[in-house]
Formats: structure tokens, C-alpha cells, sequence
């Protein structure tokens, strides 16, 4: 699994004109899922972002309890080597990822994070403001 992980002072997701997640203050993480990825490994995954000293003060969102919004981005494992087109390959059906990154965020839930969530499946407008800007890709 792959995250893109944002500081954010506010991000939302709008699918067809009505807001199915927002946050203010928290982290933006962007998540692609590939064919080997397991439930382990969003577990994984889930405990390094809610634990990442990325925030203000090298603190993380476990540490101040910032919320967290996730969003599914199977382009994350695109691969643009060779040729303008991306192949993606390497990105899981959405059969596959779809239950990883639910388990993704629900292990965010278990420990404690505030997550919001976009809705897997949709063509979705993700807009933030990025603070710092602080950017981090991370792979488990």
C-alpha cells in the first residue's frame, strides 16, 4: 500500500455536489492499494500515519487527535516510465482495494483517529490547503 500524506488546515470530498467528508486541522492521505497488499498491511499502514510526526511541533495525529481524511487513489501505482500513458498495472482491482482501504480507515477508527472518508467508486472533487506544505509518501 502506498499513502500520500498531506497536513491540512481543511480538505473535503464533493461527489455529485453534496460533501461526503471534510475536515479542518488534520491529514489528507491519499491511498492506493496494490495486488499483494493485505489486511495486515493497512493495519500496518494505518498505525504509521496515525503515529507520523508530521504535524505542527513534530507531533502526530494520535498525539493531538487531528483528524484524518482518506481518500482511495488507485493512481498512486501508476507507472508513466515509459510512453505519455500510464500504465497501472501495478494498481489492485477496485474488487480488492475497496475492502483494504475500508480496513484502512477502520483501523485509523480503532485507534482513536476521526476519519472521514471519500466514497470509493465515484468521480470525486477533493479540494485542500495544504499547510507547511508538508508532504509525505509512504509504502508498507
Amino acid at each position: 500500500m502506498r499513502a500520500l500524506v498531506q497536513t491540512v488546515s481543511r480538505a473535503s470530498v464533493t461527489v455529485d455536489g453534496e460533501v461526503v467528508g471534510a475536515i479542518e486541522d488534520g491529514l489528507l492521505v491519499l491511498v492506493g492499494v496494490t495486488h499483494t497488499d493485505t489486511a495486515e498491511t493497512a493495519d500496518r499502514l494505518a498505525r504509521k500515519v496515525h503515529e507520523l510526526r508530521l504535524l505542527d511541533d513534530e507531533r502526530s495525529a494520535a498525539e493531538i487527535n487531528a483528524p484524518v481524511l482518506v481518500v482511495s487513489q488507485f493512481t498512486l501505482y501508476g507507472d508513466a516510465r515509459k510512453g505519455r500513458r500510464p500504465s497501472w498495472v501495478a494498481a489492485a482491482p477496485a474488487e480488492v482495494a475497496e475492502p483494504l482501504v475500508n480496513e484502512f480507515a477502520a483501523a485509523l477508527r480503532a485507534r482513536g483517529a476521526k476519519v472521514e472518508t471519500g466514497r470509493f467508486r465515484t468521480h470525486m472533487l477533493v479540494e485542500s490547503v495544504n499547510v507547511g506544505p508538508r508532504t509525505v509518501l509512504l509504502e508498507i
